[in-house]
């Protein structure tokens, strides 16, 4: 995992918690072997992270390809990375509403 991987997986970790209203916490996310909806990670808070997840990397979510991305951190990190936003290695980070983060 690299710094930049690193980073998203944080912001998203605390994404998920601050969607689900602290009923999960980022850690129990980061810490996760399971699917989420197993932390409970219900369906409001998928579709509050949804939401979230647009308004912070301006993009728009596909609901059509289904939503199995939200059922981890690795697979939410490989949709963000497979659509540009936050690319792996050596690229920078792309997002605008994370502060300190273009």
């Amino acid at each position: 995992m690299t710094g930049s991987d690193g980073r998203l997986r944080r912001v998203l970790a605390d994404m998920v918690a601050d969607a689900s209203d602290g009923d999960v916490t980022a850690e129990e996310v980061l810490a996760a072997r399971h699917p989420l909806s197993a932390l409970g990670v219900t369906s409001l808070t998928q579709i509050r992270l949804i939401d979230a997840i647009e308004d912070t990397f301006g993009i728009d979510v596909d609901l059509d390809d289904g939503l199995t991305f939200l059922d981890s951190l690795d697979a939410m990190v490989a949709y963000l990375d497979g659509r540009g936003v936050w690319p792996s290695g050596n690229g920078s980070p792309s997002a605008p509403g994370v502060p300190g983060i273009r």
